[in-house]
């Protein structure tokens, strides 16, 4: 019996409260709507911004805090079905949702100079579907999708404008990656930074992101990459995906930013934070070179403020935030895709940890432990 219009009933992790163990539920996925597609999750990888909204309770109820709240926004997946009105998909298509949509029809889409979209944004952070109600029930709850996606369940339910379409000949457990942290931390370089060949550059943060965006500064022709974190064992990962310079905070008696100071004679020509620590976020920024120097901000973190003081900026330093790397989702993922099929992105080496859906809160401790770069979970 096929499963299209009917309600499918299958397995995810539910965050019911902040701060808590995630709980594996069955669950009630309802078909999709007009303009939405319901797909099966092949593979999800778990991003170190599911644990920061899991974590991150000052902020009022409403937003991505809401709860109870299916996390996950990393995924790859098979078409189930579509609903009315879709007709870019099919049953079959392979797939990666985003967490960026593309429209291509709002002023933001139609614009160069972003690549943000402005249709649904508002119910996308509070974790519901275009018409303001998630697909997704247990025990007569209505459970939130993170970004409108929750990819830690075995079927969720998108809009079409979030969903970009895949050859059909990339593995899932790998490409998965592609629809957050790898894009972010490779775009954030080429396209945000603008990284300059030739250049000096410097990567706060070696995760998922940072080591992307290690890839992305070479990838662009820097000259000199700096990579930085308190963890030296991450340190030879850096090395293989372009570092040439490995520091450790620790090992230095004065603040980075001085030490990178002084290691380029003047500050890096680009800096980029993959932390979520506003104070790293200033370090990165005082770490540049002040006539020129740009600083991009990658991580997620919206607890606390940063604090910088204008003379950093009134010499010429830009500071830049990016999201999704500067990517036009639709347009953009099917060709990282193939960049990686072509073997001219790295994916498989941030995969360190395979795990199934059931260990999604060991996944979590391998983050925090320093352990993983990505752990994917693969569905049943």
């Amino acid at each position: 019996m096929g499963t299209e219009g009917k309600v499918i009933r299958c397995k995810a992790a539910v965050a019911w409260e902040p701060r808590t163990a995630l709980s594996i539920e069955e669950v009630e996925v309802a078909p999709p709507k007009a303009h939405e597609v319901r797909i099966k999750i092949v593979a999800t990888g778990v991003c170190h911004t599911d644990l920061a909204v899991l974590r991150e309770t000052s902020l009022p109820q409403g937003g991505m805090h809401s709860f109870p709240v299916v996390l996950g926004h990393e995924g790859a997946a098979v078409v189930e079905s579509v609903g009315p009105g879709v007709s870019k998909f099919s049953k079959g298509d392979t797939v990666i949702p985003l967490f960026a949509a593309q429209c291509g029809e709002c002023e933001y889409c139609q614009s160069p100079k972003t690549n943000m979209c402005k249709t649904n944004w508002d119910q996308t952070v509070k974790g519901v579907l275009p018409d303001g109600t998630s697909r997704i029930t247990c025990r007569g709850k209505e459970i939130h999708q993170l970004f409108a996606l929750g990819t830690f369940s075995e079927y969720t339910v998108v809009s079409d404008i979030a969903l970009a379409k895949i050859r059909k000949d990339a593995p899932l457990e790998k490409v998965c990656l592609l629809g957050c942290g790898i894009s972010t931390g490779y775009g954030a370089a080429i396209n945000s930074a603008k990284v300059e060949p030739g250049s000096t550059c410097a990567v706060f943060g070696l995760g998922a992101v940072g080591l992307a965006a290690v890839m992305g500064c070479k990838a662009a022709g820097a000259s000199r990459i700096f990579a930085v974190d308190l963890n030296k064992d991450k340190f030879p990962k850096a090395q293989v995906f372009g570092a040439t310079d490995f520091v450790n905070p620790k090992d230095h008696d004065k603040p980075i930013s001085q030490v990178l100071t002084e290691m380029t004679n003047g500050g890096v020509d680009f800096a980029l934070e993959c932390v979520g620590n506003v104070d790293v976020m200033r370090a990165a920024l005082e770490s540049c070179r002040s006539s020129w120097g740009t600083c991009v901000i990658l991580g997620y973190v919206q607890e606390k403020d940063m604090s910088v003081p204008p003379m950093s900026l009134l010499l010429g330093r830009t500071l830049k935030g990016t999201f999704f790397g500067g990517w036009k989702s639709v347009d953009s993922v099917p060709k990282l895709v193939d960049d990686y099929m072509n073997k001219k992105l790295k994916v498989d080496e941030f995969v360190t940890h395979n795990l199934s859906l059931e260990k999604v809160n060991e996944a979590f401790d391998l983050m925090t432990s320093g352990k993983s770069i990505r752990t994917v979970l693969k569905m049943a």
